[in-house]
């Protein structure tokens, strides 16, 4: 996983900015699948920050489906709100 730690800071910064934004990437009822993986590790490499949309009702599964998928793609959890997950990687491209 990326070694830096965002900061409360850079948080509150990526939280603001990722309000207007829309889900891109949905993990449906097959769970986290390899085509899910590579979709968010596109849309992190394109978007830097991206809404990820994980459907199911229990709460825990959802966590664990973010750690994972973080740890996947070597990406941070900004955020957590219900359904709604909000992933930061920096684009080593700029």
């Amino acid at each position: 996983m990326t070694d830096e730690k965002l900061s409360t800071k850079e948080i509150l910064e990526l939280k603001a900015r990722a309000h207007h934004l829309n889900p891109i990437v949905m993990v449906g009822q097959h769970g986290l699948t390899d085509s899910v993986i590579k979709e968010t590790d596109d849309a992190l490499t394109a978007h830097e920050l991206i809404k990820v949309r994980v459907f199911g009702d229990d709460r825990a599964e959802r966590i664990e489906i973010a750690n994972a998928l973080c740890e996947a793609v070597d990406a941070q959890l900004v955020q957590h709100i219900g359904k709604l997950l909000v992933l930061w990687r920096k684009n080593l491209e700029d």
